[in-house]
């Protein structure tokens, strides 16, 4: 696998001249995706089945700073939100495995410093934030001058969703069907909705006992529920796309929250289950779902975890603020 990538890696970098720098950095916003992905054709170059629809989350997500170091090592100097990281640490062991991706640096020791201002593996895409500015910080180190679309393909060896978040905005994730992975990428989608609004309902801020990439692998094998799910993802893609055109938030939140809850199910269906639910998260779905029949209109998504999205318009944003103490709300268009 690690070869693959690595070749991948290659073929996408090409002939870039590095010019090193003293460091770099860059910061990536978190996403949420509107139509998820879940879901593997190919594990190596973590290749979807299903394509996907994201927006992302303004200055949440991740900020990283990268510096070679004189000294030769293979074990990166890794450190989250200030901390140093065992060498051991499942956290510094995907860094490490992501930058030894790059033979261009030779035996030079990386120190990596990252900070997340989103819980850490909760179900709020701390892994594709943290991929996407890896990405984005090794391009400013190397002085690469890759495209948006190249630096998309590159963070995706990392973390699938990580293709998203090196765009702001609404972001469309192809999922291609070329067995090289050549044609499978991100790319903003150019319309803005500035009243769109996004509230994150914190449940837990507890890692999560399985992650994404466990999950996803073990619901494809072994939940029967899943053999729709590829179809409805793509069904209910167009339908958002046309949602945000259209600026209809009634069609994007329905569609929007039938697709998570519909991803959730296939995981319920899978062996072991994945529960990724807390008796909290069921009873703010079912508060949302009453207020909304009350009359606020308010949509819900959720990823693999406990935390809840919601989706609303401005014109609404006391009433749900309101109806939701506590809520953290988002202006993903500033």
């Amino acid at each position: 696998m690690h070869d693959i990538q690595s070749q991948f890696a290659k073929n996408i970098i090409g002939h870039a001249p590095i010019q090193l720098k003293e460091g770099g950095v860059a910061f990536a916003p978190s996403n949420i995706a509107l139509c998820k992905y879940w879901g593997k054709r190919d594990t190596a170059l973590n290749l979807p089945i299903n394509s996907s629809l994201s927006i992302s989350l303004g200055s949440l997500g991740t900020r990283t700073e990268l510096r070679l170091l004189p000294e030769t090592s293979d074990s990166p100097s890794v450190y989250l939100n200030g901390q140093l990281q065992s060498h051991d640490s499942s956290f510094a062991k995907r860094i490490a495995s992501f930058l030894s991706l790059f033979p261009q640096f030779g035996k030079r020791c990386f120190e990596v410093r990252t900070e997340n201002n989103i819980p850490t593996a909760a179900g709020l895409a701390s892994s594709a934030s943290g991929f996407a500015a890896l990405v984005m910080a090794l391009d400013d180190l190397a002085g690469w001058g890759l495209d948006k679309k190249k630096l998309s393909m590159l963070a995706r060896l990392g973390s699938g969703s990580a293709s998203r978040s090196v765009y702001d905005g609404f972001v469309q994730w192809h999922a291609g069907s070329n067995p090289d992975g050549s044609d499978s990428f991100a790319e903003a989608l150019s319309k803005p909705w500035p009243e769109f609004r996004i509230g994150i309902l914190k449940i837990s801020d507890a890692p999560k006992k399985v992650g994404s990439r466990d999950g996803m692998n073990r619901t494809v094998a072994t939940s029967e529920l899943y053999k729709s799910w590829p179809q409805q993802a793509a069904a209910d893609l167009k339908v958002i796309r046309a949602a945000i055109a259209e600026r209809d938030i009634q069609t994007l939140g329905k569609t929007a929250e039938r697709n998570a809850l519909s991803m959730h199910a296939t995981m319920l269906a899978a062996w072991p289950p994945l529960i990724y639910f807390q008796p909290e998260t069921i009873e703010q779905i079912h508060k949302i779902q009453r207020v909304r029949s009350e009359g606020l209109e308010v949509y819900l998504t959720i990823d693999a975890g406990p935390n809840i999205k919601l989706l609303f318009l401005e014109e609404n944003e006391a009433a749900v603020a309101a109806a939701f103490p506590g809520l953290q709300i988002i202006l993903p268009f500033g």
